[in-house]
């Protein structure tokens, strides 16, 4: 029986592990102040999982939860379910690739509070499903101290999810956000304070939050769509359509292709004349 090779690709970038061990070398070397940090967040682990245990060990533990305690919460949570560590791959190449400031992996595993976030409530996530919900909300609580990011471990999320800035981002309990959406800092996911059960908004794949924008209730928002800075969307906005304003009314439908992965922000000037 004849077996197949795996041909790989010489012109193809290293997986995010490799380039972030090899940025992680190159900056220790460049800035000896920091050498200690990168080898002991980065460069002594063997794999993507075990690094970012150690880095949000790091980041959360405190008296009543200790680093260690903590770092075997998450360890135990990349070891059940391994797609874990490819959600977070996929999160990182997204901050990468959206954050014009970004320069590299190094950079958001380190600082960028919004992956940090993001990454803790994954791990609240899968102990919300484990039946260990109240450490899950410890979590919760310790992510929104530290990071000042408040997402419920029972909201779903996606995978190559970018959080800009993060501070003041709010998502509930029954929200749902699909693949490869942004949203950046100040955005609420939220219900309307008139309902129970399922309450949350549900974001389709692709979908682009602006600063500040606020959806509330147990809407939809339709695939590549966009939601302007500081709009306050009530009524579910169609696929590909671009919500903004108080209330938001809906502009240029289409909107850009993927409004998530450009991180366009610009509005048309043409504006149905319908509220949402």
């Amino acid at each position: 029986m004849s077996q197949r090779l795996e041909v790989i690709d010489p012109t193809a970038p290293p997986p995010v592990w490799a380039s972030l061990r090899m940025e992680a070398e190159r900056a220790a070397k460049a800035e000896p102040a920091l050498a200690s940090l990168l080898n002991a967040v980065i460069l002594s682990h063997e794999d993507l999982g075990d690094a970012l245990s150690y880095q949000l060990a790091r980041k959360l533990g405190d008296q009543e939860l200790r680093a260690m305690s903590l770092r075997e919460l998450a360890d135990a949570a990349y070891r059940s379910d391994p797609r874990l560590v490819g959600v977070v791959e996929a999160d990182l190449k997204a901050v990468f690739e959206r954050d014009p400031a970004c320069k590299g992996y190094v950079q958001p595993f380190l600082f960028f509070k919004g992956f940090q976030a993001l990454q803790t409530q994954r791990v609240a996530h899968w102990l919300w499903h484990q039946g260990r919900e109240t450490i899950a909300l410890y979590l919760q609580s310790r992510m929104s101290e530290v990071f000042q990011v408040d997402i419920h471990p029972a909201t779903r999320i996606g995978s190559g999810v970018f959080i800009d800035h993060g501070t003041g981002i709010v998502i509930g309990e029954t929200a749902v956000i699909g693949d490869d959406v942004s949203m950046l800092q100040d955005v609420t996911l939220g219900g309307t304070g008139a309902e129970r059960g399922d309450r949350h908004p549900k974001i389709g794949k692709g979908v682009l939050l602006g600063a500040g924008a606020k959806v509330l209730g147990n809407i939809t928002i339709g695939d590549y769509a966009k939601i302007a800075s500081g709009s306050v969307v009530l009524k579910p906005v169609p696929a590909h359509c671009t919500a903004a304003g108080v209330p938001a009314r809906l502009v240029n439908c289409p909107t850009c292709e993927e409004p998530a992965r450009s991180m366009d922000h610009t509005l048309a000037e043409a504006v149905y004349d319908y509220v949402i």
